[in-house]
């Protein structure tokens, strides 16, 4: 037993030593470092803590840029030149306001309202006060920089929309980040006077768009003023977006409003893409890139006309005499007419006690459903309508996608409103009316729709068989041009193919429309090329029975009716659909078809 404790004693007197000398070692180390700090290099270390300081400075990725579909730019990034401040650095921020405004020449009180906007922003960081310097101001603020001490000037990507008001409610604009926002998780890394994507396809893809920002390490004095750049981590660009929208057809549809309201559509009805698309009036988003002023916003959200309303979206039309279409199919498909009945039009059709017009004063005679078409007759209407019933047209609009939203890649789209006996006694708490069906199957009373509706109605009669959702982006890439994501065509809904039948008597009726004669879509026909449409005049406010045109011209402005026609062009080969509406506008025949005459004509030489 001696023996094995005395080989025990001796392992732990080694260990021991071992212990004892790496200990010694180490606090030797730590001894050396701390006299070569402290005393060879303390003064040094002693300036630079008490003078010196390590920044870290925030560089703002460029925002990806947004190409029309032949890959030319629609909005692109251009430097700015803004003012920050840095409190930490100041000793009388009060005094260096003031005296920053004096330079400037510039009130002190939008200056202290935004320290006050950026109080979340540590001190130690950079304040952005003003944005988009002038060279002046510039050169103003670097003559006066000793007396400006915290004060600095940086470059950062400013959102440039080269083509000013032109597609602005598809591509948007940008804007501060609310406070909701920055509290969220998805806005986190941002700070609280950052512009995000705030409206169209700068907020739909505002992540992809953003890019990641980079850094660098900047080595201040006490006076904040930069003395070298330790480290620098570049920024990653955001990725780009190709639209499907085509630049020269945009210019094409809004040039054609000019001195009118309203929205003009351009889709391809063979895959969904939206080649143009315009509200009328628009807006200039690089007010809000530069900083929109309180005046200038009151004049946007105050304007009568709505401009930052996308019409072709939001807006929620009675569809007029284009719903024909719909109750056209409604009773082909219901076995309640056949192309073949014929129905008399007397110029007016009584039910109960009300006496319902045509828009012909004589009325048209006896007329098949292609002449009712063509010729637009509100009494055949009426009667189709009656044998069909409010449910059963309500059926076939939601086949057609009206009364729901289409999908489009856009916010604060609007659904319209396709009524139903149901949604009467949910809504209004009352029951249908038979002369609420006549109405409704001539596009008025209860039923709304949206021109973005109208176009994928259109589109799908011009194909003959499919309802595509509406396409705003093809693609989006990397900035070396590797493709991240791409879009394809995406179908809504098919046709039954037992209804083919009837979409063929429908498009032969679209035609006759434009190139037959009485056809009251006369004014968009096109030397050298095949037009099919439909006209829409839809009420605004109901007229009595006893009123004659004169007193129709006489009503207000805002209570004229609304202006449609849609067509297809080819007739034979559809390359285009469009989609006119002009509000307040009066006759779809004489005030839209010759607007959408313009558009086909000049976009089929583009699509050469």
């Amino acid at each position: 037993m001696s023996m094995y404790y005395r080989d025990d004693k001796t392992d732990f007197k080694k260990r021991l030593s071992i212990c004892v000398v790496l200990s010694t070692i180490a606090f030797t180390i730590i001894l050396s470092r701390l006299w070569y700090l402290q005393l060879l290099q303390g003064e040094k270390f002693k300036d630079l803590s008490e003078n010196n300081r390590i920044r870290l400075r925030r560089i703002p990725a460029p925002r990806g840029i947004i190409f029309d579909r032949k890959g030319r730019v629609f909005v692109d990034n251009h430097p700015s030149f803004n003012l920050s401040i840095t409190p930490e650095d100041i000793k009388d921020l009060d005094k260096t306001i003031m005296r920053l405004a004096t330079i400037l020449n510039t009130p002190e009180k939008p200056l202290k309202e935004k320290l006050i906007k950026s109080a979340r922003i540590p001190p130690f960081k950079p304040k952005k006060l003003i944005s988009n310097l002038n060279r002046k101001d510039i050169a103003i603020i670097e003559t006066n920089k000793l007396d400006l001490p915290g004060i600095t000037i940086d470059v950062e990507p400013m959102r440039f929309y080269l083509y000013e008001e032109l597609a602005s409610h598809i591509i948007g604009y940008m804007g501060k980040i609310s406070k909701n926002q920055i509290k969220s998780k998805a806005y986190s890394k941002h700070n609280p006077l950052d512009l995000i994507g705030k409206y169209g396809i700068e907020y739909e893809y505002e992540t992809t768009l953003r890019g990641k920002d980079g850094g660098s390490q900047v080595e201040v004095d006490a006076a904040g003023r930069e003395l070298r750049v330790l480290k620098t981590v570049e920024p990653l660009p955001g990725e780009n977006i190709t639209l499907t929208i085509d630049l020269d057809i945009q210019k094409i549809v809004e040039t054609s409003f000019i001195g009118r309201r309203g929205c003009g559509i351009v889709m391809d009805p063979n895959n969904g893409e939206i080649l143009a698309m315009a509200s009328i009036p628009s807006f200039n988003p690089n007010m809000f890139s530069r900083g929109i002023s309180l005046k200038e916003w009151r004049k946007l959200i105050n304007n009568p006309h709505h401009p930052l309303e996308n019409k072709a979206i939001q807006g929620q039309y009675p569809p007029g005499s284009i719903f024909k279409i719909i109750t056209a199919i409604a009773g082909l498909e219901e076995g309640i007419i056949t192309p073949q009945t014929e129905l008399s039009c007397s110029g007016s059709y009584r039910l109960g006690r009300r006496n319902n017009r045509c828009w012909k004063k004589g009325g048209h005679g006896t007329i098949n459903l292609h002449r009712a078409i063509v010729e637009s007759c509100d009494i055949y209407f009426y009667q189709v309508g009656q044998g069909v019933g409010i449910d059963r047209l309500a059926y076939y609009s939601n086949i057609f996608g009206l009364g729901k939203t289409t999908g489009i890649s856009l916010s604060n789209e609007k659904h319209g409103l396709i009524p139903t006996r149901q949604w009467k006694l949910r809504a209004i708490k009352s029951r249908w009316q038979k002369g609420e069906t006549l109405s409704a199957a001539i596009g008025q009373g209860f039923v709304l729709v949206t021109p973005i509706q109208m176009a994928c109605l259109i589109s799908s009669l011009a194909n003959g068989r499919v309802l595509y959702r509406p396409q705003l982006v093809k693609r989006i890439e990397n900035k070396d041009d590797n493709i991240i994501k791409e879009f394809f065509p995406e179908k809504l809904c098919i046709i039954p193919s037992d209804s083919i039948k009837t979409t063929k008597i429908i498009r032969d009726a679209l035609f006759g429309v434009v190139n037959e004669p009485h056809g009251t879509g006369v004014m968009a026909r096109i030397k050298g090329v095949d037009v099919s449409g439909k006209t829409g005049t839809a009420q605004v406010v109901a007229l009595k029975d006893d009123d004659t045109e004169i007193e129709k011209n006489a009503v207000p402005f805002k209570l004229r009716d609304h202006a449609w026609f849609v067509a297809f062009a080819p007739s034979n080969n559809p390359k285009i659909a469009v989609v006119v509406l002009v509000e307040h506008g009066g006759h779809g025949g004489s005030s839209a078809a010759p607007i959408a005459k313009q558009i086909i004509a000049e976009s089929l030489k583009v699509l050469k």
